[in-house]
């Protein structure tokens, strides 16, 4: 019996011993944090800040998506913990179509991806044919999105001139007859050769390797209210990981990595 006692201490003062010589924190478990994300620049971005958060005891899993869907999807069924791929508008559209309860972490905005026109058919805009096809995503907010766009360019008018949910049967005034397409916001940069123009987000220009800066036959300016923020469920929408999760996107450190990363592709709201 007293061996075994004098085991049992040894083995304590081993533990105790080898704890001593580990890094602050490296004692416990990281507390796993799953977020749902767009590969670009929104995993890029979270990728960034990973040894930001694994040094307060965080470790940031990213689940990278390419479509707008599954990632709200997934937060609602409690598969992922949050997101990082959206904004506003299209959160508020999203949770009337499909009857889910995401909600924007509080102060919570990262950055703006200026919303750009590419083509490959005109250089400028005084080319554009009559009844040219247009292509823009066909989620009711970014296709607002495209229409306030083509109307701050002065190719139609909408009969509310600041309607975000804006939809194609509010054109009251369009001269060239533009033909409307609505598509799968991922597929648009692969139709760049069948259309006249294509309104693209700019994670999916950046992932196909247009340039908005550059590429843009037009973009939105820096003033654009479409922030891209992280969202989560009610539960845990205010939970300490989720919000040291925002302190980091939001550092300094985050907001260089952008500037030099993207060069104005995209903009920091912080």
């Amino acid at each position: 019996m007293r061996k075994r006692r004098t085991l049992i201490v040894l083995t304590s003062l081993l533990a105790s011993s080898l704890t001593a010589f580990l890094p602050a924190g490296a004692a416990r478990a990281a507390q796993v944090l799953q977020i749902a994300a767009s590969a670009i620049p929104h995993a890029q971005i979270l990728e960034f800040i990973k040894p930001q958060l694994r040094a307060q005891g965080i470790d940031l899993q990213v689940k990278v998506f390419t479509d707008y869907i599954q990632p709200n999807l997934e937060v609602e069924e409690k598969q992922l913990d949050a997101n990082f791929f959206q904004h506003q508008p299209y959160l508020d559209a999203f949770n009337r179509e499909h009857r889910t309860h995401i909600v924007a972490v509080p102060d919570s905005k990262v950055h703006v991806e200026p919303f750009g026109a590419y083509s490959r058919k005109i250089k400028q805009l005084a080319q554009l044919r009559d009844g040219a096809q247009i292509a823009v995503p066909n989620d009711p907010s970014n296709s607002a999105r495209s229409l306030l766009l083509l109307q701050k360019q002065g190719l139609i008018k909408l009969k509310d001139p600041a309607n975000i949910f804006a939809t194609a049967r509010d054109i009251v005034w369009n001269p060239k007859k533009l033909k409307i397409r609505e598509l799968e916001a991922a597929t648009l940069p692969r139709v760049l050769d069948d259309v006249d123009i294509a309104l693209i987000n700019t994670n999916y220009a950046l992932a196909a390797g247009l340039n908005p800066t550059r590429d843009a036959l037009f973009i939105e300016g820096a003033d654009s209210p479409y922030a891209n923020l992280v969202a989560a469920r009610p539960d845990n929408v205010n939970s300490p990981a989720v919000l040291k999760l925002v302190a980091a996107l939001r550092s300094p450190e985050a907001k260089k990595f952008v500037q030099d990363t993207y060069h104005g592709a995209v903009l920091t709201t912080f």
